[in-house]
C-alpha cells in the first residue's frame, strides 16, 4: 500500500497542479522506475479531478437561480476547475496533435509541427469544439439528471484517462526522446499499469449505475471505447505510434465521447 501511495503522489505531481512538496515529496521519491509506475494511477488522478469538477458544478448550481441557463453555467464552471487543476495538460496535447495532423499529411512533418509550442488554426478549432461539446453535453445530462451529471463527471475523468494507458502499452513511442517530458512515464508501459488503471475505473462506474441505470453507464463506456479505438487507428495510420501530445488528445476525445454516450444513455432511460 505504501508503494501504491507513493506512486499516486508522483502521478499527482506530474498530471496536476496540486502541490506535493516538502516531506511529502521526499517520501514519495522520484526515479525512472517509480515515475513509470506512477502512470498507472492516471485514472485515479482523474477521480480526484472529477470530484473537484463535481464540487464546482454543485456549488455553481446552488448559488445561481433555478433557470434554464444554470446547467450550462455550472458546466462551464466545472470545466474551468478541471483546467485549473491540470494546467490544461491534455487540452494542450489535443491542440498540438490537431495542428500536426491537420498541418501536414507527411508523418515527419506532422511530428515536427507538434513540437512547436505555438498554437495554429487546427489546434484552435479543436479546442473551441472540444470545450463547446463538453459544456453542452454536461448541460444536457444535468437537465435530465442532476445526480447523473455528477456521476458522469467522475467516471468520465477516470475512464478517459485509462485509454491513454492502453495506447502506451500497445503502441511504440515515436516522440522526441531527448526533449519529451512524457517519455519516462509512458514508454514501455507494462500490463501492470493497465490493470491498476482498470481497477481505478471500477468505483466511478458503479456510482454511475447507482445514479441512473446500467444502460446509462454501458452506453457511456461504449462511446468512450469507440473514441479510443478510432484515435488509436488514427495514430497508427498517421504516426505509426504515439507521443505525449497524442495521449492527451486520446484523453480529451474519450472524455467528450463519454459525455455523449452518457447523454444518450440517460435520455433513453428517461433520466431520474
Amino acid at each position: 500500500m505504501k508503494k501504491l501511495a507513493r506512486e499516486y503522489l508522483l502521478a499527482l505531481q506530474y498530471f496536476t497542479r496540486i502541490p506535493v512538496t516538502g516531506p511529502l515529496a521526499e517520501w514519495a521519491g522520484y526515479g525512472p522506475i517509480s515515475a513509470r509506475a506512477s502512470a498507472a494511477h492516471l485514472p485515479g488522478v482523474g477521480i480526484l479531478i472529477g470530484m473537484a469538477a463535481c464540487i464546482a458544478f454543485a456549488v455553481t448550481s446552488l448559488l445561481l437561480p433555478d433557470v434554464a441557463m444554470t446547467p450550462l453555467a455550472a458546466a462551464i464552471a466545472c470545466t474551468v476547475a478541471t483546467v485549473l487543476l491540470t494546467g490544461a495538460l491534455h487540452e494542450d496535447g489535443l491542440a498540438d496533435l490537431a495542428d500536426g495532423l491537420g498541418g501536414s499529411a507527411e508523418r515527419e512533418r506532422a511530428l515536427e509541427i507538434m513540437k512547436d509550442s505555438r498554437i495554429g488554426s487546427f489546434g484552435t478549432i479543436a479546442l473551441v469544439l472540444a470545450f463547446g461539446l463538453k459544456v453542452a453535453l454536461l448541460a444536457v445530462i444535468a437537465a435530465q439528471s442532476p445526480a447523473g451529471v455528477l456521476a458522469a463527471l467522475i467516471a468520465a475523468h477516470a475512464v478517459s484517462r485509462f485509454w491513454p494507458l492502453v495506447v502506451a502499452a500497445s503502441m511504440p513511442y515515436v516522440g522526441d526522446a531527448a526533449t519529451s517530458k512524457s517519455k519516462p512515464l509512458v514508454e514501455s508501459l507494462e500490463q501492470r499499469a493497465v490493470h491498476i488503471g482498470a481497477a481505478w475505473c471500477l468505483l466511478p462506474l458503479v456510482l454511475m449505475v447507482a445514479a441512473g441505470r446500467f444502460g446509462f453507464m454501458l452506453v457511456a463506456v461504449a462511446a468512450s471505447a469507440a473514441a479510443f479505438w478510432w484515435m488509436r487507428r488514427l495514430l497508427q495510420r498517421r504516426l505509426q505510434g504515439y507521443t505525449g501530445d497524442a495521449l492527451g488528445a486520446v484523453q480529451q476525445v474519450a472524455e467528450i465521447a463519454f459525455y455523449l454516450g452518457a447523454g444518450v444513455g440517460i435520455g433513453i432511460g428517461g433520466g431520474r
